[in-house]
């Protein structure tokens, strides 16, 4: 027997920012990057919020600026990072949706275009078992610079059906929370779109199609 499954964004819809900016400019206030990369991410998370964003180019960008570093190394500069300044960032209408979805029987799981090493923190504190993410290619301990899979757009569509074959959920019968019009291939294969702190394009499509949109501060 199939069950449900509530599926969570990250950036603006658990958290309500966007940690990529965030973790720039922790980064910069630490003296550890340089102005011109804190902008370049600004005019990256602009054009994320426009639908302008190449996503993949994006990416692969980040990853080459991993290379060579450890994989445990960053995971525990990701946490530190998280308990510093993402947990702020946290809304409690995030905190609360998440245990209803517990409580109703859902199999509850973060969906992101983000690494694990960034949303899984945030998965450890609200109780969230499954992290559905992009994943960075590690050989020996350290990263390549490479990108094995992004999970952004209909590539999230890709995971969430390889990770819902595993568990038994059946989309047509679960949830989908999310900001941007760049989910949209997701929000139309689940059964109960859920509409949070939406991008201009995507409250417009929301509202043209009856969805009910939330804001979550």
């Amino acid at each position: 027997m199939k069950t449900r499954a509530a599926f969570f964004d990250m950036d603006k819809t658990l958290v309500r920012v966007n940690t990529g900016r965030l973790y720039a400019s922790w980064r910069f206030s630490r003296g550890e990057t340089r102005l011109r990369d804190l902008l370049r991410v600004s005019w990256w998370s602009l054009q994320y919020t426009l639908g302008v964003v190449d996503a993949d180019a994006v990416s692969r960008y980040a990853a080459r600026a991993l290379a060579g570093l450890e994989e445990r190394a960053f995971a525990d500069e990701c946490r530190a990072w998280y308990a510093s300044a993402v947990r702020p960032h946290v809304t409690g209408r995030a905190r609360s949706e998440v245990e209803r979805r517990h409580r109703d029987g859902y199999v509850v799981a973060i969906l992101t275009g983000s690494s694990p090493y960034v949303a899984g923190p945030l998965a450890d504190e609200l109780g969230i078992d499954h992290v559905i993410s992009s994943r960075l290619v590690v050989n020996d301990g350290c990263f390549t610079g490479d990108v094995e899979a992004l999970c952004y757009g209909p590539g999230k569509v890709t995971r969430a059906l390889e990770w819902s074959a595993l568990h038994g959920i059946d989309l047509a019968a679960s949830a989908f929370y999310t900001d941007s019009l760049s989910d949209l291939p997701m929000l139309e294969r689940v059964g109960e779109p859920r509409i949070v702190n939406p991008d201009p394009r995507l409250r417009a499509l929301a509202k043209s199609r009856g969805w009910p949109i939330e804001i979550w501060t």
